[in-house]
């Protein structure tokens, strides 16, 4: 991820999408971390309450890709198609 890139984000424990964000900062790595070393900031584009975002599926994404992932790349069909069911409960 890279200042200017856009993405989706999810809540992991209930496979919900629920915004479009932009990242607005560089990315920076905390090698002292174990965990989530390296961090950017994000800025909501389009957001509705986590619980009520719609499944992962209607961006295309099956469950069981997402394992322990903090993140995976979509394709722009699914950036779009995640995008949509979002602003569909905006």
């Amino acid at each position: 991820m890279q200042r200017g890139d856009l993405g989706i984000c999810y809540l992991a424990g209930e496979q919900r999408i629920f915004a479009v964000v932009e990242v607005v900062s560089d990315p920076e790595n905390d090698p002292a971390r174990t965990r989530w070393q390296w961090r950017f900031t994000i800025r909501p584009l389009l957001a509705v309450d986590p619980l009520d975002g719609p499944p992962v599926e209607a961006a295309g994404v099956l469950p069981r890709s997402l394992g322990r992932h903090s993140y995976i790349r979509l394709t722009r069909g699914q950036f779009e198609a995640a995008r949509e069911a979002i602003a569909g409960l905006v």
